[in-house]
């Protein structure tokens, strides 16, 4: 148990030396001399697998014609050799091929870059040159992630699965996708943020970044609302399906993890690898993250739209700053010190007089109250002259507008409320009870006396039916064109009682109707009433005549 701490304990201490070593990498972007640092920084990212002695950066310097291009093969030296102990660069073991000592004492220093440096020095450029850029967002990306997810969810759950070949093509390329979406949307949020945070915008600034807050910014938000749904289901569908995955993948192509394994099986732990995007299970932990609330932290996609309230914000507050602005109203720190510097001088007399004359503070007391509505009164009406107003008691004795006591409680409704849903429930009943009566007197409606409720539904559904009868087209009848009702399809139903009623002319038919209101006769016309039921794909179909 002391062996495995003390071996934990190691290991924490040489992972924080390790870091205390990347941090000192970072030291060259912040020395004096730092100008010179990334000039020669450039020339060796210019070069892959290179190793360069001073002769050789001498001369691509003086070619650049960057700052350190003065620099003599001694200063150089120096700077090299602080390059090294932080880091960013390597000493060759390149062996030296000279004919001469003083050759080889030029030569015999050469230098190679680190891949901690060559990275770092990768990131200084691209914020040297588009830190202050609107990176426009790879908005097309998320779509060919979503097309890519559902493609692979379809693969891999077809007999079989996917070819390993064809799904580690598929994986790379999709991480590849939504890795530069994603950077792309860190990238323009935190530009959206530094601008909407300054207080310096003119009105032709700010109408630009308005627009491009309202379309851009909306145009991002709704593609990503509209496509997360869509992506969390895609990846819902494979997630039981990715361990299993990695493994045949892993199986099929190890890449450098071949590496860290010797041919007897032990591990080197001199050999660190970093994986392909994809290759591990958390990374698609990561992008199931950033589509679902999975860690109960919330998801990148809520954090978009709460980046974008908080953007709507900032722009409100830089429409009122600017609105105040124009009014003059922007600050008046100035004149209130001048203010306050002549009260301070003044005599107590004088201080009354400029108190009067800056804030409008007079003796009388002006009560903002209007006049009946039946009384126009000109605005050149003395006070002296015009009618009395009636002054309200509590304004008059507390000086406030404010009602006094106990608010009143809210109404109960719930009465009322249980009274309508009751007589909704009645009507329904008796509906029903209808709708029962008529499908049970169809076929025998001379031998039934209908109720009005049943009388007043098929005169409903009666109206309705030949409503929807269509004029057949005009026929001659002894050189006159007329046109006739063709109700051989005349129909009406009510899908919530599951009734219909079937409209057919038959001459010489006589069908009466006996109810309790009186009797109806309809001449030429048969009535067929039936039942309905939900069929297949959604469609009602008469069951019952």
């Amino acid at each position: 148990m002391g062996a495995s701490v003390s071996g934990a304990g190691q290991d924490a201490d040489e992972e924080a030396r390790r870091r205390r070593r990347r941090l000192n990498a970072y030291t060259y972007l912040s020395a004096p001399e730092r100008l010179e640092h990334v000039a020669i920084m450039r020339v060796f990212c210019g070069t892959l697998l290179a190793d360069l002695a001073v002769p050789d950066i001498m001369a691509k310097l003086r070619q650049t014609g960057a700052s350190a291009a003065g620099l003599d093969a001694d200063t150089l030296t120096v700077r090299l050799e602080q390059l090294v102990q932080w880091g960013n660069l390597l000493r060759s073991s390149h062996t030296v091929n000279a004919s001469s000592i003083s050759e080889y004492q030029r030569s015999r220093s050469r230098y190679q870059l680190s891949k901690l440096g060559e990275r770092i020095q990768r990131d200084a450029d691209g914020v040297l040159t588009e830190a202050d850029a609107a990176r426009e967002v790879s908005n097309e990306l998320l779509a060919l992630v979503e097309r890519g997810l559902r493609e692979l969810a379809d693969l891999v759950t077809a007999p079989g699965g996917v070819e390993p070949q064809d799904g580690l093509e598929r994986i790379s390329t999709l991480f590849v996708q939504f890795t530069e979406f994603a950077d792309s949307i860190r990238d323009f949020y935190a530009y959206l943020g530094q601008v909407l945070s300054r207080y310096d915008l003119d009105s032709a600034e700010y109408q630009g970044f308005k627009e491009l807050l309202l379309d851009y910014v909306e145009a991002i938000t709704e593609d990503v609302a509209f496509r997360a749904p869509r992506i969390s289901a895609a990846l819902d569908t494979l997630w039981p399906h990715i361990p299993a995955l990695l493994d045949r993948l892993d199986s099929h192509a190890q890449g450098l993890t071949g590496l860290s394994t010797q041919a007897q099986g032990e591990s080197r732990p001199d050999v660190r690898i970093q994986r392909s995007r994809g290759r591990e299970f958390a990374d698609w932990e990561g992008l199931r993250g950033w589509f679902s609330n999975t860690d109960g932290q919330g998801s990148q996609v809520d954090q978009l739209r709460d980046a974008t309230l908080r953007a709507l914000q900032s722009l409100l507050a830089n429409a009122k700053r600017m609105l105040r602005s124009a009014t003059g109203e922007m600050s008046r720190r100035k004149d209130l010190l001048r203010l306050a510097r002549w009260f301070d001088e003044a005599a107590p007399q004088d201080a009354h007089d400029i108190a009067v004359a800056a804030f409008g503070l007079y003796g009388a007391r002006h009560l903002g109250i209007p006049p009946a509505t039946d009384e126009v009164v000109p605005a050149y009406t003395s006070w002296w002259t015009g009618p009395v107003v009636e002054v309200p008691v509590a304004l008059r004795e507390r000086g406030s507008r404010a009602q006094r006591g106990r608010a009143s409680a809210v109404e109960d409704h719930s009465a009322q409320k249980q009274l309508l849903r009751e007589a909704a429930r009645q009507r329904a009943a008796a509906r029903a009870a209808a709708a029962d009566e008529l499908r049970s007197a169809s076929g025998r409606f001379a031998e039934v006396r209908l109720t009005s409720a049943a009388l007043g539904l098929l005169l409903e559904l009666l109206a309705t039916a030949l409503g929807n009868a269509q004029l057949s087209r005009p026929v001659s009848t002894e050189g006159e064109r007329t046109a006739v009702f063709d109700l051989d399809s005349a129909s009406s139903e009510d899908a919530e009682l599951r009734i219909r009623l079937t409209v057919r002319r038959t001459a010489g038919t006589r069908t009466v109707l006996y109810s309790a209101d009186g009797d109806l006769l309809l001449d030429d016309l048969e009535l067929d009433i039936g039942r309905t039921s939900a069929a297949v794909g959604g469609e009602a179909e008469a069951s019952v005549s």
